[in-house]
């Protein structure tokens, strides 16, 4: 079965952490987002894969190879322009026309049995089938209204206050017919949700919705980023070593999934649900909270308080530091005695001098230098990149 996987957008609502990554490369549980999703696509059976990318586009490439390591075959089709989601997936129509395809956004990361949907399609007369899941605020999505048969009735891409008949959002997963490249202009910006799907009602072609049951999020905002890590991290049900973990009077409550190289000092305690990446160097009477994700070549100094967080891969955190439900990017170096507060995003290679507090909510670009016992209350920008965090 074949899936298409749309790769094209540049992640500005992510940034600073989309800068030198696209979206889909976004670590997860120590992994890129993308290497997750195909995982799941292919163990489902969807073995034949089409990418379509566009920023960073080689990033994925990198990350994914051929596709062969995830028993897949990968095919990369390059977005000169940006068409728009309907129209990216024009642009690879020639490796989609043959037989009905799974449409995927590249941010999407989910345990959704995809394979039930594309059955459940295959036995239908629509030309397109909307994967829909109940969501507590559904103002951001599509939104459908189905009748007891799952015939859509009623579509509205991200409605206002009284529009909202729904909380049915769409995933942005769909099952097509290769009958609706008809409908799609190439090479021209075209939206499934905004033009696509009011054409085909319009037209009286049927679409179906498919009740979605299990976790989905597309990844689009840090909180979504860190729900998803969550419930990733829930699936490790075992502790679990790579390699060599030297443990000094070290306290463990799994599960934990430890790297290779790992030191933890005397005293320190690490409870999970936790992933630990290879050589990491955690001081003494550090505590690793649940939900915390931790990558390569990490030093945890003395007495941190590490909570609910991912830590990418080089950072180093002082002494006495407290980080809470934050991500901290690359080769980021955190003084002694700070407080990153919850919803922080740390770009790479930043540097936070001794006894610095970041409050909630704030983001700093990368490599911006904190003086010693700063107070951010704002975003803390870099001229040396773009300073939106709106958008795709």
């Amino acid at each position: 079965m074949k899936a298409c996987i749309m790769c094209g957008g540049e992640g500005t609502r992510l940034r600073p952490l989309t800068f030198e990554r696209p979206k889909p490369c976004i670590p997860i549980a120590n992994r890129p987002s993308i290497v997750h999703l195909v995982t799941h696509l292919a163990n489902l059976g969807f073995t034949d894969i089409v990418i379509t990318i566009g920023y960073l586009g080689d990033e994925i490439q990198k990350a994914l190879g051929d596709g062969s390591l995830y028993g897949a075959t990968i095919t990369y089709v390059p977005e000169k322009i940006k068409l728009g989601t309907a129209g990216s997936v024009k642009n690879a129509e020639e490796y989609l026309n043959d037989a009905p395809f799974l449409v995927v956004g590249g941010d999407h990361m989910t345990d959704l049995n995809v394979l039930e949907f594309y059955r459940e399609h295959m036995n239908s007369s629509a030309i397109t089938s909307i994967g829909l899941i109940s969501i507590e605020d559904p103002r951001e999505f599509g939104i459908a209204e189905l009748d007891a048969s799952l015939r859509i009735r009623r579509f509205r891409e991200k409605p206002s206050p009284g529009e909202i008949f729904s909380n049915l959002a769409s995933t942005g997963i769909y099952v097509c017919d290769p009958k609706i490249f008809e409908f799609i202009p190439k090479d021209t910006k075209f939206d499934f949700a905004k033009d696509l799907f009011p054409l085909l009602m319009e037209k009286g072609y049927q679409l179906n919705g498919w009740l979605a049951r299990g976790n989905w999020t597309d990844v689009g905002n840090p909180a979504m980023l860190r729900a998803a890590e969550k419930w990733k991290l829930q699936e490790n049900a075992a502790t679990s070593v790579a390699g060599t973990l030297n443990v000094k009077d070290a306290h463990i409550t799994g599960p934990v999934r430890f790297g290779d190289g790992i030191t933890l000092g005397a005293g320190s305690r690490v409870v999970g649900p936790v992933f630990i990446g290879s050589g990491v160097t955690v001081g003494e009477n550090v505590i690793i909270g649940p939900y915390t994700s931790i990558g390569d070549n990490v030093l945890i100094k003395n007495n941190a308080k590490i909570f609910s967080s991912s830590l990418y891969n080089g950072v180093v955190v002082g002494a006495n530091t407290t980080i809470s439900g934050s991500i901290i990017d690359i080769d980021t170096i955190i003084g002694d005695n700070c407080s990153i507060e919850h919803n922080t995003v740390i770009g790479p290679r930043s540097v936070l001098r001794n006894s610095v507090t970041i409050h909630s909510g704030t983001r700093l670009w990368p490599e911006v230098i904190v003086p010693e016992k700063a107070i951010v209350k704002e975003h803390m920008l870099n001229e040396k990149f773009d300073t939106r965090c709106e958008g795709s």
